[in-house]
């Protein structure tokens, strides 16, 4: 495991966090982690020794770390900017308690955005590798 690999591309995750809270929209939120994966497969396909799949789990459970930590720590403005969730949350189970229930879903969503990161890993790890083995020609 590239665990430098891992911990730099978590990074990502702690950008969003921040940026979740105070410029984002939740609407255009998927677009950014959309190109956030793209970006995090190639990279994972091209310097992770193997294990991508893995390698994807484990970034996005870093990545969960980081927004969960961040929408923890900056609750109150997380919150201000952020009235469909919060309605959302009032919805769920332990209602009266957002940031355990934050602090409960986060490595979920974790957990199964970095299955899907490991998917496209995968995926682009088969697309990296058939573009570096050229076809061979018989020769005439």
């Amino acid at each position: 495991m590239n665990w430098r690999l891992i911990s730099q591309l978590s990074l990502f995750g702690l950008a969003m966090g921040i940026a979740t809270v105070f410029v984002v929209q939740s609407n255009v939120e998927p677009i950014y982690w959309l190109v956030i994966f793209l970006i995090s497969s190639y990279l994972i396909a091209t310097r992770a020794p193997s294990r991508y799949f893995l390698h994807g789990v484990f970034v996005g459970l870093a990545n969960s770390v980081w927004v969960t930590g961040s929408h923890l720590f900056l609750f109150h403005q997380y919150v201000a900017n952020h009235p469909r969730e919060v309605a959302m949350m009032a919805s769920m189970p332990l209602k009266t308690h957002p940031r355990l229930m934050m602090l409960i879903m986060g490595p979920i969503i974790g957990l199964i955005s970095g299955m899907v990161l490991g998917l496209f890993a995968i995926v682009a790890r088969k697309l990296v590798s058939s573009r570096a083995t050229p076809t061979q020609r018989p020769a005439h």
